[in-house]
């Protein structure tokens, strides 16, 4: 059993010498808290640059450009109602501007360092092991190394080459298990098999039960969708509703915050209708990457959702190829999509096309009228497809406007209300009794703790809470590392 205290001081001393502080919630969430002099040293750094200070770029609001950006308003993107066919409107957060072109850096955040400011992770002989389907291992390598802490990924074979290539420039230790997409049991396996070999070094980080992953997107993408909302919205619009894709259930974490905020609004959790796991206890496999499958993630409150939407994953590759390729956007601007909104549509990766889909069933479903406001995240942009986008150029061949009128009717103008259940408590239930499976069965949590999450109706408002503390332990840290005195 190592000593916290020592272990404190050990990694105040590595952070001392790397010259590395820490960001606090507040300030990821209002860059305009950040110090000054951080904002000056960012003008010479690039944003996907391996650099301690791009800790500090964690946020919703980075300056959309390569290096030297500052801080601006939310990066989003307004899907408008001559693509979707739908009269709510569509607002999508974009998260290619954060570090690494994903928002995955902020969901990994909180689960490392809150350990490191505790003293329960010692960077000087422990790695920190990220279990993931998509990417989460790249975001947390990409943390880990700008706090100096070495990494290893646990990360299904098929995945996309774009994520292995990327973990193996910031030397992770890297294990691909079986399978794919659906395959994170195999993904526990391994992991549990690394930890029992070597329990002294490795710490595990799993995104699916690590709070600090639904924290982060509490905090900062909460109000992030609220400000789009606000400073968007024309007479009587009203916040209506936010349709995330399941995956680890920490981009869900926004919805907490918005249900405090606007209590009408409505929550829906999409998955792979290939793997209908809160539809129907189903199984399967399907290409929707990083959406995770086939178990209800620990820290996903149940209770807080209004629907489940399955979303075919053909149509998330058929829209890929409608995005993407001259002769979609070119029929797109026929159909009266504006240019500047189609020459943007690359924002969008597969899991953030499902998003799409997802809101334009729900807008559906609810008929929602020109009153309305859904919300949304792009998890990631097309730079992380572009093998995909080629295996499906070589699997179905040459795109013409034929395929783009068959593409735009099936997958955005023909989609209905199937495939999708609106929410009572007893089926809420069913889905949070899933995790007894998982979490208590397989992955030795105690089932008091379930029965709380359920029953204890101040469970997850306390959870959700914890970042103030944590926000207080990170100010301390930052005052004995003795780094945030210059830029006082």
């Amino acid at each position: 059993m190592r000593d916290p205290q020592q272990v404190l001081e050990n990694t105040i001393k590595r952070c001392r010498e790397r010259d590395i502080f820490i960001p606090t919630y507040e300030q990821m969430a209002n860059p305009e808290m950040i110090p000054v002099g951080v904002k000056q040293e960012l003008k010479e750094i690039g944003l996907w640059d391996l650099h301690p200070r791009n800790l500090f770029r964690i946020t919703w609001k980075n300056e959309p450009v390569e290096s030297g950006g500052g801080y601006g308003g939310v990066n989003y993107v307004e899907i408008p109602r001559e693509l979707t066919g739908v009269r709510a409107r569509i607002f999508m957060l974009i998260g290619k501007y954060f570090p690494t072109g994903a928002h995955k850096v902020g969901a990994t955040f909180g689960p490392l360092v809150e350990k490191l400011v505790r003293g329960e992770f010692d960077p000087t002989c422990q790695k920190a092991l990220w279990p993931s389907t998509g990417n989460y291992c790249r975001g947390g390598a990409y943390d880990a190394y700008l706090l100096a802490c070495p990494s290893i990924a646990v990360l299904p074979a098929g995945m996309s080459r774009e994520r292995f290539d990327w973990l193996k420039q910031v030397g992770c230790e890297i294990y691909a298990t079986p399978g794919s997409e659906s395959n994170v049991k195999e993904v526990y396996d391994k992991t549990k098999e690394l930890q029992m070999k070597r329990p002294d070094e490795v710490v595990v980080l799993n995104q699916f039960d690590q709070i600090g992953n639904a924290i982060w997107h509490y905090v900062c993408t909460g109000r992030a969708m609220e400000e789009v909302f606000l400073t968007q919205k024309e007479g009587k619009e009203k916040l209506r509703g936010v349709c995330l894709t399941q995956g680890s259930a920490g981009t869900l974490g926004c919805a907490e915050y918005l249900k405090e905020k606007y209590p009408g609004i409505k929550v829906a959790a999409a998955e792979a209708l290939q793997c209908p796991t809160l539809l129907y206890n189903g199984y399967g496999s399907h290409r929707i990457e990083g959406i995770g499958d086939k178990h209800i993630p620990w820290i996903h409150n149940i209770k807080t959702m209004d629907m489940v939407i399955d979303i075919d994953d053909d149509d998330c590759m058929r829209l890929l190829r409608l995005f993407n390729e001259p002769a979609g956007r070119e029929y797109l601007k026929k159909q009266g999509v504006a240019a500047a909104v189609v020459d943007r549509l690359n924002l969008m990766g597969i899991s953030s096309i499902a998003n799409l889909v997802g809101c334009i069933k729900m807008a559906k479903y609810y008929e929602m009228n020109d009153d309305s406001i859904l919300v949304t995240v792009a998890t990631d942009s097309m730079d992380m497809y572009g093998s995909r986008f080629e295996e499906e150029r070589e699997e179905h061949g040459d795109y013409g406007e034929v395929s783009a009128i068959v593409d735009f009717e099936k997958s955005i103008r023909s989609q209905t209300v199937d495939w999708m259940q609106e929410l009572t408590y007893w089926d809420k239930k069913r889905m949070h009794n899933l995790k007894y499976f998982t979490w208590i069965e397989q992955q030795g949590k105690e089932v008091e703790e379930l029965d709380a999450q359920w029953y204890d109706d101040e469970y997850w408002s306390r959870q959700f809470h914890a970042y103030e503390e944590w926000d207080e332990l990170i100010k301390e840290f930052n005052e004995k590392t003795g780094l945030i005195k210059k830029y006082r």
